[in-house]
């Protein structure tokens, strides 16, 4: 996968999500189990998302619990081992994955990475980036890295990650915090002006990057001939 297309998938859910209810608002981890589910048309172990999405067993019954609360997973005994739990996606999820997947796919920009592709494909895309976690401040670290230029402001930020101006703000002081960017301000020192990657922070970016570049989206097979 490359880099532009996860930030493109990442950016465009993002913005997605502040649109709905958020009493049915899901997490993108949340989405792409979801997606996993409806890609796999059979139960699967809650043990094997967890370890698809290198989650502790707490995160991950969160997140099913989540899931369950809006109907969108059924979680049941396996057949071979009742201490087993498994996950199904219901009618519902499967309507879920196909408006978050269209929503998502109609707020990738022309001219975008995938802004040509279709809402199925981005389900494909959701699942596979479902493998990679990344927080807020690692999306602000790979949206400089991304970006042909050296700095961004933070309204530069928010539209390239999608992502609300207090949570790119907050990100920011704590990375700068921890020494991955470096902020330069305005004449009065109050206010952030433009924000690049520190040493750390660019190893880290690249750290990322690798990791994203090496997941792999499942195609479409193709009918064997006659």
């Amino acid at each position: 996968m490359d880099l532009r297309e996860y930030m493109s998938v990442r950016r465009a859910y993002n913005i997605v999500r502040q649109s709905i209810d958020s009493k049915k608002r899901l997490t993108f981890e949340e989405f792409a189990i979801l997606c996993r589910l409806d890609a796999a048309n059979e139960p699967v172990k809650t043990s094997a998302i967890a370890e698809y999405q290198s989650a502790l067993r707490p995160t991950m019954t969160h997140r099913t619990n989540h899931l369950a609360g809006l109907a969108y997973i059924v979680r049941g005994e396996g057949e071979k081992d009742r201490r087993n739990v498994v996950c199904s996606i219901s009618d519902a999820g499967r309507e879920a994955v196909a408006e978050l997947s269209t929503l998502t796919r109609a707020q990738i920009p022309s001219g975008a990475a995938l802004s040509r592709t279709s809402p199925e494909r981005i389900c494909k895309y959701v699942d596979a980036m479902g493998s990679v976690f990344c927080k807020a401040g690692d999306l602000v670290l790979l949206g400089v890295y991304a970006d042909d230029s050296d700095s961004l402001s933070i309204m530069q930020l928010v539209d390239a990650l999608g992502l609300l101006q207090p949570t790119v703000s907050m990100s920011v002081s704590s990375l700068a915090d921890l020494g991955l960017v470096e902020r330069s301000r305005d004449a009065a020192g109050q206010h952030t002006t433009s924000v690049r990657l520190a040493p750390a922070g660019l190893k880290r970016a690249e750290e990322l990057s690798g990791i994203i570049e090496d997941v792999v989206v499942r195609r479409k097979l193709r009918k064997p001939r006659d």
